[in-house]
């Protein structure tokens, strides 16, 4: 049992923690938003995103799906568009000096862009299911279930606390010199991610 829990945070911490489109997002409504309870909403959303993945990469049910040429095909193109299209909007975005209500996403825009980070990148996709999905075989009744838990958990756990370190980096960062940066870096991310993808489809 404890085996179980234990790969089940190394695996979901090892696909969760690098930086990339989605945490990026997250973290930035922590710096944008003027009170941490607004961006409440990509939070909730990135986390749901994230456990109906893993949930359905431990069910198996995306292994069928994306076995199908015709859909991974189709999930790829999206993929692609989305992440240039974001990369372009992320590099030419200037951050305001604080965090105000004009520049602050609405809740409704907050969960679509966090839902669209979160399923429209095939590699993530392909990830959680080709480690979590596939490790999950090895357990079976009650050690399944707190392998699913236990990822399902540091998903929750890092977007928490990625908005909470995002909201004391935008009251630090008054001059946005460190968010100039960041937002240049995950443009390039975006690009070169996309940039994988293309050659992953060819």
């Amino acid at each position: 049992m404890f085996s179980a829990i234990l790969q089940g945070i190394l695996l979901s911490a090892g696909l969760i923690l690098p930086l990339g489109v989605q945490n990026v997002f997250v973290f930035n409504q922590g710096v944008t938003q003027p009170r941490l309870i607004r961006a409440l909403p990509v939070v909730l959303t990135a986390s749901l995103c994230d456990t109906a993945l893993i949930t359905l990469a431990i069910l198996g049910i995306s292994v069928v799906i994306v076995t199908i040429p015709a859909i991974k095909f189709v999930l790829f193109i999206l993929g692609i568009l989305f992440l240039i299209y974001m990369g372009i909007v992320t590099w030419k975005s200037k951050p305001a000096a604080t965090s105000s209500d004009e520049k602050a996403l609405s809740p409704k825009k907050q969960i679509a862009f966090a839902a669209s980070v979160s399923l429209l990148n095939p590699h993530a996709i392909l990830d959680t299911i080709g480690v979590i999905g596939t490790s999950s075989i090895h357990y079976v009744g009650k050690e399944k279930l707190v392998f699913a838990i236990a990822c399902i958990l540091v998903s929750w756990i890092w977007f928490f606390a990625l908005v909470v370190v995002g909201r004391q980096v935008g009251k630090l960062d008054k001059s946005n010199t460190f968010m100039n940066y960041l937002n240049k870096a995950s443009a390039l991310i975006m690009w070169v991610t996309a940039v994988y993808l293309i050659t992953q489809l060819v």
